[in-house]
């Protein structure tokens, strides 16, 4: 037997009560999917469900987007301190938020839900969200905002307001919504579904509580939180111990500023892993800021794939051993009113600095660099059918690097987006005003060593009617990805407008709102991943299947790996090494 808050609890019974929280996270992810409006919920899966426990601490999680596993807990505990310790929150209370400034935020069209679940009348844990809307106001559609220089124009700010109040819906909060999004179907469809999903978390908390009774729940919880500290405080030991650094850019829009520089000192001891972010640029009107929350979560990220825990172990004691130190007020650490509606360049730009320092010790864990941006989109205008507005707010895919005896994945999202997808096209061509003209591997032999980086990929949208406005932030258009070992490093990513009387106009890497219309083509294409190892050291058996497969030339067949093969035959004729 187990002893916890002074409850004795059967260790069998501890692992059955594991695994249920970790349903109970997945079944609220599938109801949040099957109820939701927009495609980029049901189809791109940009959100998170989990449980807390009463203070606020992750007890389980089911989620698309990686990063999201780090703003739960920290935005279920700014509700807590909000009303009164707890106090202040009655059975039957929904609060919503989206403020990346107080809590678990990253920019404000990712809003959250979060419910007190009660028992008996006493608090015992919290069930919460967060999806991105596909609106939430702001001074352009979509609310990506890639020009914004303070907060204020990028949408409506819900620092933590009940939308529910002891079960009654308010709806002034639910009009105030309403009149301030362009698509408040949307919008609130996510909302009610998002809604749904809580509930379904509270009802299945409080079944809990009857067949195992609130107070061995909560020991077991309590039990399950030391195990995960336990766990990373075990995998700590495996680390190399030490200090080691890295710096790198942040890149925004080069006509307005930057590229902006990051720098990272982290300390790894027998029981701490410490990330120092202190000395890095300071925040800038220009949207790729990141609050500290941002940075938490995609740090957070970053700290999973170096322990490499099991995955059904994860919970808020895994992250005890993690501290995080940056200047308040720096571009990963920024304070209101500054922009954020592109945080993910900050708060992703710093994380991959942890790996970019690691990566050389732990080749078995971690690549080379990847593409590191979303690389957002938005597309608004009206659809050639119908005239009905339309909006397209997607990530992008790309390449990520090689590693140790791997070649790099092909056209996969960062490591921000995590386990989510594309909208397919048959989607797309119905319900916008586009047409895809293409979207293929980026063959562009980038990344070229014994393992290849991953391609990127080239994806075209042709406007089918007039007016329509393309805003876009793709990183990693000034500086590519990296390379490890002697490989080379990536392609950088782009934008390029093909306009319909043969003008081309780029490749840039930012644009706000660019007009296209009828016939006009946006051309969007990804960075290739870094490669790993020395090239002339790649198998000659695998260059001729490269050739083959159109991931590199002939000529670069030759250049990069000495290896000069017939285009007919794709024989080898001649290796140079």
């Amino acid at each position: 037997m187990i002893t916890a808050n002074n409850v004795k609890v059967n260790p069998f019974t501890i692992e059955v009560i594991k695994d249920s929280l970790m349903s109970i996270g997945d079944e609220m992810f599938l109801a949040l999917a099957r109820t939701s409006m927009s495609p980029i919920i049901y189809e791109v899966l940009d959100y998170a469900c989990g449980l807390t426990d009463s203070k606020g601490q992750l007890i389980s999680q089911g989620n698309g987007v990686t990063s999201f596993i780090g703003m739960l807990s920290p935005m279920v505990q700014h509700v807590i301190e909000k009303f009164d310790n707890g106090k202040g929150l009655n059975d039957g209370d929904i609060i919503i938020i989206n403020d990346p400034y107080v809590g678990g935020g990253s920019h404000l069209s990712d809003v959250g839900l979060v419910m007190p679940i009660f028992n008996n009348g006493e608090l015992v844990a919290f069930s919460a969200n967060k999806g991105h809307w596909t609106e939430v106001g702001g001074k352009d559609p979509g609310s990506f905002t890639s020009d914004s220089t303070e907060i204020y124009q990028e949408g409506l700010q819900l620092t933590g307001v009940k939308l529910f109040d002891g079960g009654k819906v308010n709806q002034a909060v639910v009009d105030i919504i309403s009149a301030n999004v362009r698509l408040p179907d949307l919008s609130l469809g996510d909302m009610w579904a998002q809604v749904a999903a809580l509930k379904t978390g509270a009802k299945r908390i409080i079944e809990l509580c009857n067949k195992h009774s609130k107070d061995l729940l909560m020991a077991a919880i309590d039990n399950l939180l030391k195990q995960g500290e336990q766990l990373a405080k075990k995998e700590l030991e495996l680390l190399p111990k030490g200090t080691f650094t890295a710096e790198d850019f942040i890149e925004g829009d080069p006509e307005k500023g930057g590229p902006y520089p990051i720098k990272v000192k982290i300390t790894i001891t027998e029981d701490k892993f410490i990330c120092d972010f202190r000395g890095s640029h300071p925040q800038v009107t220009n949207p790729v800021n990141c609050s500290y929350f941002g940075l938490l979560a995609s740090v957070r990220v970053m700290y999973l794939a170096i322990m490499n825990p099991d995955q059904n172990s994860i919970n808020e004691g895994v992250f005890f051993p993690l501290k995080i130190l940056a200047d308040k007020g720096s571009i990963i650490s920024a304070e209101r009113p500054a922009p954020v509606s592109m945080n993910f360049e900050g708060r992703i730009g710093g994380a991959e600095l942890i790996w970019k320092a690691l990566a050389p010790l732990l080749p078995e864990r971690l690549t080379a660099g990847h593409l590191l941006s979303v690389c957002s989109v938005v597309l608004s205008g009206q659809h050639q059918d119908t005239n009905a507005p339309f909006l397209i707010v997607e990530p992008s895919v790309g390449g990520w690097g090689a590693g140790e005896g791997m070649d790099g994945q092909r056209g996969q999202f960062c490591m921000g987006d995590g386990e989510t997808y594309n909208i397919p096209i048959e989607v797309a061509e119905t319900r916008y005003g586009v047409l895809v003209d293409e979207y293929n591997l980026r063959c562009d032999g980038a990344g070229a060593g014994e393992f290849n980086g991953g391609s990127g990929v080239i994806r075209s949208y042709q406007a089918l009617s007039d007016n329509q406005k393309l805003s876009a932030t793709f990183g990693r258009h000034q500086f590519s990805p990296w390379g490890m070992k002697g490989g080379e490093n990536g392609s950088s990513s782009y934008i390029r407008i093909l306009k319909k009387n043969g003008e081309i106009i780029g490749p840039i890497g930012v644009t706000a709102r660019y007009p296209l219309n009828k016939g006009d083509i946006a051309q969007l294409v990804t960075a290739t991943g870094g490669g790993y190892g020395n090239p002339l050291k790649r198998p000659i058996e695998k260059v001729v299947s490269d050739v083959k497969n159109g991931y590199i030339s002939v000529a670069q067949a030759k250049e990069k790996y000495g290896v000069d093969i017939d285009p007919l035959t794709y024989t080898v004729l001649e290796i140079k090494r």
